[in-house]
């Protein structure tokens, strides 16, 4: 009997990311959210707003780098410490990430134009909302020039190139 408890921490222990990590990233902090609905405080709705912007940060960091970050075999628990610091009440971390990083920048768009014009280029276009239907309006012009067919197959084209599929021939035999 005492080797198959034995086994069974082993298991645990070796797992514990995979164990805690939906823990302590989405039942929690799902039931902590509801609760916060729930009550008038505007803090705790703070940090469960922010917790989950900083959850979807971490997501589509996880998702863009997901082939480097396998190689890093520290990063699910790497991951599961910082969780732990933005969910548990005792440390507030996503209202520290809050009232430190995001609302200063929120709140002063200087330092954001200042951060933008020197991360990267995002060139300005005059005028961007002046013609809300500029790519309907190109697409109706097409098909008036082109024809309608010519519109499908330039779309399916496009879309096969994008998607690395084979050129896919739709022209009328």
């Amino acid at each position: 009997m005492a080797g198959g408890s034995g086994n069974f921490v082993q298991v645990v222990a070796k797992n514990l990311d995979i164990l805690a990590l939906p823990l302590v990233t989405l039942l929690y902090p799902l039931y902590a959210s509801i609760r916060a609905i729930e009550t008038k405080s505007r803090s705790d709705d703070q940090q469960w707003l922010t917790y989950w912007v900083l959850y979807s940060m971490i997501t589509l960091f996880e998702l863009t780098f997901a082939k480097i970050l396998e190689s890093i075999p520290v990063w699910a628990y790497a991951k599961l410490i910082v969780s732990c610091w933005l969910v548990l009440p005792h440390f507030n971390g996503a209202a520290h990430v809050y009232k430190n990083f995001i609302r200063p920048f929120y709140m002063n768009p200087q330092l954001a134009a200042l951060v933008n014009n020197t991360i990267w280029y995002v060139p300005r276009k005059k005028n961007i909302f002046s013609q809300p239907d500029d790519v309907l309006t190109a697409a109706e012009r097409y098909i008036e020039e082109h024809g309608t067919e010519a519109f499908e197959r330039m779309i399916v084209n496009k879309v096969s190139f994008f998607f690395g599929l084979p050129f896919i021939n739709t022209a009328a035999s």
